[in-house]
Formats: structure tokens, sequence, C-alpha cells
């Protein structure tokens, strides 16, 4: 299990254990930083190309957490804000199925774009662990509404 809240120092005085899929081939990499997010994941009723409705995941929109203190947010892109001012965009590389049907699924994301100099500055890695909700079932019955289902994950950003 993923130890949520904890701060890793630049010298990696602190290392909690990651329990990431070993698909995801991230033994031995460093957290820089391990935070809990509580939020939705949004769904848009889209229909597909054979003229059936569905729903389509538009975007996550969820609070940071931090030793009980929200410490940024995540957002469409994927994205990471810290009020420090750091941001993270990550691109998915990795997928593994969440604990049950209504859970979102675990990622491995490659970062692939940076701003600020404060601790996610070197992060290579993002991973969504411990995923709780979130998947959406079920049918939509008019194109364009939107669907907002809770979740909840451990984000670890590594080196």
């Amino acid at each position: 299990m993923l130890l949520a809240g904890a701060w890793v120092s630049p010298a990696g005085a602190q290392t909690p254990s990651v329990g990431a899929p070993a698909a995801f081939g991230v033994e031995g990499r460093v957290p820089i930083l391990v935070a809990h997010a509580v939020g939705v994941q949004i769904y848009e009723c889209e229909p597909t190309p054979g003229g059936a409705l569905q729903w389509a995941f538009r975007e996550p929109v969820a609070s940071l957490i931090n030793a009980g203190e929200t410490i940024g947010v995540h957002y469409h892109g994927p994205t990471w804000r810290l009020d420090n001012g750091d941001v993270v965009k990550g691109k998915p590389s990795a997928t593994a199925p969440g604990a049950s049907a209504g859970d979102v699924a675990l990622l491995k994301l490659d970062v692939v774009e940076h701003q600020g100099s404060g601790a996610l500055a070197g992060a290579k890695l993002v991973l969504r662990l411990n995923t709780s909700g979130g998947a959406l079932k079920g049918a939509c019955t008019k194109p364009g509404e939107l669907r907002a289902e809770p979740y909840s994950a451990d984000y670890a950003f590594l080196r």
C-alpha cells in the first residue's frame, strides 16, 4: 500500500514505499511527493460512430492533500498544480485495473511538461494508485449531458 501524504526531501531522507503494479516498472524510483486526491471524474454523454450514446471520460477535478492540508489541484491535461507554483503535465504510458469495477484504473504517466522550480521540477513519472470510485457505468440518454463521479486516489511523483 502506498503511504499517502509523505514529502520526500531532496536528499531522499524519507523514501515511502510505492505499491505500484510490477508491470509499471518503477522499482528503485525515488518518490518526490505522494499526495492524496479527492474529487470527481467528469464524463460527457457522446454519440458513438454507430449513433448509440455512451459516457466518455472528459476530465478530472480534484484537490491534492498532504498531511491534512490542501496543497494543490488536479485537472484536465492531465495536470497537477501545487500551491507553490509547481505544475506538471503527464501522458499515460501504462494502465492496470483498479481494485473493483467501480474504481478507475491505476495509471503510470510520463511527465511531458514542467513549470516551476520546486520539488516537482525533478519529476519524471506520476503514478495514480489506490483508486476508489470514479468509474461511471450505465446508459446516457442526452448528448452533451455531464455526470460527475466521486473518486479518490493517491498520486506519487517519482524521479
